[in-house]
């Protein structure tokens, strides 16, 4: 009787998947599959040509331009303000 019930113990033992080899078994599969999806969806994208690229470039160094003189003054404003008071 406890034979028995010591085979059935074995036997459920080796029906059960081992945890420790399933992580290493897909360990590269799942460390590859984001690469796999990237390298997927970047062939979809529509790249800009050059020229496109520079035009942006320039509209966004203007527009980072003009914020910066936005905040200075907005800064220079506010530091006379406070010394006004002061």
């Amino acid at each position: 009787m406890a034979d028995e019930k010591n085979v059935a113990k074995v036997k459920e033992q080796e029906k059960k998947p081992n945890k420790v080899a399933n992580f290493f078994k897909n360990l590269w599969p799942n460390i590859k599959r984001p690469f796999v999806n990237m390298w997927h969806e970047l062939r979809k994208v529509t790249w800009p040509t050059k020229q496109d690229l520079i035009q942006y470039s320039l509209i966004v160094l203007a527009f980072l331009a003009f914020m910066g003189v936005v905040i200075g003054l907005l800064d220079l404003g506010s530091t006379a303000l406070v010394n006004l008071f002061i």
